[in-house]
């Protein structure tokens, strides 16, 4: 019963960065860059 508590929660973490990955792309590319140009300067 443990294993299958694990596997639910993998999967749920899995899909959870997936979803994070699909709305906050824009907001991850533009903290991307606004750390790349502060590390320049």
């Amino acid at each position: 019963m443990g294993w299958i508590i694990f596997l639910l929660v993998a999967v749920a973490v899995v899909a959870g960065v997936f979803w994070a990955k699909k709305h906050f792309r824009h907001e991850i590319d533009r903290a991307k860059r606004i750390n790349r140009t502060n590390k320049n300067q």
